[in-house]
């Protein structure tokens, strides 16, 4: 039987294609162990999912900025890095696939002490720090973005992102009923992302009574942003977030308002819904949803309006006329690469063995 190490944690964009591919991974027969930290959300994911053997290393992040624990977190990264080695030496695994992440770093480093090929995935336009430091150790690497395998060099090559088939199955009707819309106007549906995203939460608020004219709006603001003053109100439902009842969403919806991280992005790419993106600022990431969102706009496939220029009548405006130009931009979808990259990374999977 072929033993594969999945890695990767931090956030949920680090998590999510995983769970893509470890159903495909267990109906080619692999053994899966998953390699994260020990108190990161791919532990709460992972730890308790059939068929995957789950094991806790130290971790570290390097920050960009001054924190206390920039003087501890070396020595978590040095103590992660010998936990991953032996790790690697005692699972002795066919082949290692890094999501990215600082949890990931020593785990591809340890599958390289051990002659292990490892295949990279990075979700954004420009490689991440975690990325950077795996390059030399990686056999390959995989990329969502075109000017991010252009960047990495020969190693890289532009796969798509693995998405949740799931994600193409939802239903109409059922998405619709459990918002409780009754499919008279177009929906729109704003994504934060999995913490949600203040100031676009606040200001869709303020304008929901110049757009719920024109949509029905479906708000998912991420954990503990629900408003009770707008329970109830005509055109408009809210959640803190939607897992399994996602798919049967997104087969309601029109048009996404939503931030611009790389997983969801592929996910609206490939399923052909009109976007207006609104990134997070440079100051609060570093600025790689500018980037992706950028290089979405130049290729044709969504709008972007920039959070320092959001306001709630420069918000009503961008939706209006995106809205506008809805036939445009889902044609320039249609025509797209595939975004979903499920099948050539696990070609990659298996290529890399040699």
């Amino acid at each position: 039987m072929k033993k594969i190490v999945l890695t990767g944690g931090g956030t949920m964009g680090h998590v999510t294609p995983h769970l893509t591919l470890i159903p495909r991974l267990l109906e080619k027969g692999y053994e899966i162990h998953y390699v994260g930290s020990e108190n990161g959300m791919e532990a709460g994911k992972m730890a308790s999912m059939e068929g995957v053997t789950y094991h806790a290393v130290k971790s570290g992040k390097l920050r960009r900025y001054f924190s206390w624990q920039n003087f501890t977190d070396p020595f978590r990264v040095i103590a992660g890095a010998f936990q991953s080695a032996h790790l690697m030496g005692k699972l002795k695994p066919d082949v290692v696939f890094s999501k990215g992440g600082f949890v990931a770093v020593p785990v591809v480093f340890g599958a390289w002490l051990h002659r292990i090929p490892v295949l990279c995935h990075e979700s954004d336009l420009t490689p991440g720090l975690a990325n950077k430091l795996c390059k030399p150790f990686a056999k390959r690497i995989a990329t969502t973005f075109p000017e991010c395998a252009e960047a990495l060099g020969p190693k890289a090559e532009m796969t798509g992102t693995p998405l949740r088939p799931e994600l193409f199955r939802g239903d109409r009707a059922k998405g619709l009923e459990r918002a409780g819309f009754d499919g008279n106007k177009p929906v729109l549906m704003m994504m934060g992302g999995s913490s949600g995203a203040q100031s676009v939460n606040k200001c869709l608020r303020e304008a929901l009574d110049d757009l719920t004219g024109t949509f029905d709006i479906l708000h998912v603001c991420g954990r503990g942003n629900l408003d009770p003053a707008l329970e109830g109100k005509a055109g408009y439902s809210q959640a803190e977030f939607l897992d399994a009842e996602l798919p049967d969403a997104l087969a309601c919806t029109d048009m996404v308002l939503s931030r611009a991280g790389s997983n969801a992005l592929c996910e609206f790419q490939a399923l052909g819904r009109p976007m207006l993106l609104i990134p997070y600022p440079k100051g609060a990431s570093r600025g790689d949803q500018i980037l992706n969102a950028r290089s979405l706009e130049k290729r044709g496939l969504c709008h972007v309006l920039m959070q320092e220029d959001m306001t709630k009548d420069t918000l009503v405006k961008a939706v209006l006329d995106t809205w506008a130009e809805r036939e445009k931009l889902e044609e320039a979808l249609r025509n797209a690469p595939p975004a979903d990259g499920t099948e050539r990374v696990l070609e990659l999977i298996e290529e890399i063995q040699g």
